[in-house]
């Protein structure tokens, strides 16, 4: 009989736990996302709609909440909510957890959409990794799916990231950022979004790589994988541009990946 391998790969994460009788106030007046259910993809928002931080809220009971957000921006996020916090009785600290993703149909973890198929996060499993951090990376950018720091900054807004369905509540209470967020949804469109390219090059193009169509820059490289014999790229590009256009990046063709 076949042995299946399961596929695990690290996933590095900051983890912040929010505890107190008014801990969920303070979230839902704080992410672009309801957090009354057992877990929800959330964004923290200027008042401009730009992102300061992704983040993953899971619900551990009605007054404790875990915040898993990327390396690096737990100090960021905790910050922002003791800022906000006012007189409500909220505790916000700094936990260490290990997180996985295991790929494969599961029940067990916080759902992940990044790779373009079904997918866990697990925290604190006894799990070695099976999958190359390059190999997870390459799944992320053919998915589309936009990470911190390359495709999320605060240049970007929610819808030009493909984050609205994701991480956006239209019906919970107000919080920073929720009239652009709202007044782009309802009354207009992004000026560009994330596409996957296939660009006919041996060489991975530079972060933020002009896109051109004929002569016209209409865009930005912000990830780049090698793929086959050429390169596999997210870029954002302005959404007027044909699906089936001839697109270059450096001089070296480059499609829309359907």
């Amino acid at each position: 009989m076949a042995i299946v391998t399961r596929r695990v790969a690290e996933r590095p994460r900051d983890y912040l736990r929010v505890t107190g009788p008014d801990a969920q106030d303070l979230l839902q007046r704080l992410v672009s996302n309801d957090v009354s259910a057992g877990w929800c993809e959330a964004l923290l928002l200027t008042p401009k709609a730009r992102v300061i931080a992704p983040l993953v809220v899971v619900r551990q009971a009605a007054d404790d909440f875990l915040l898993l957000t990327e390396p690096g921006l737990g100090e960021t996020v905790r910050s922002a909510l003791l800022r906000a916090r006012f007189a409500a009785k909220v505790e916000v600290e700094p936990e260490q957890h290990r997180s996985v993703v295991v790929l494969g149909e599961g029940e067990e973890g916080i759902p992940n959409h990044d790779y373009g198929e079904p997918a866990r996060e697990l925290l604190d499993a006894e799990l070695e990794a099976t999958l190359a951090p390059d190999e997870l990376e390459r799944l992320r950018i053919r998915a589309g799916a936009p990470a911190w720091g390359r495709e999320l900054d605060d240049r970007v807004l929610p819808a030009e990231a493909g984050l609205v369905e994701r991480a956006i509540s239209f019906t919970k209470g107000c919080y920073p950022g929720q009239e652009p967020v709202a007044r782009l949804h309802h009354r207009g469109h992004a000026n560009r979004a994330l596409r996957v390219l296939r660009i006919a090059s041996a060489e991975l193009p530079p972060y933020d790589a002009e896109v051109r169509l004929v002569d016209r820059v209409v865009g930005r490289v912000t990830s780049a994988t090698h793929e086959d014999e050429g390169v596999l790229a997210l870029a954002y590009v302005r959404v007027e541009v044909p699906p089936e256009a001839e697109l270059t990046v450096g001089g070296a063709t480059a499609r829309t990946l359907d």
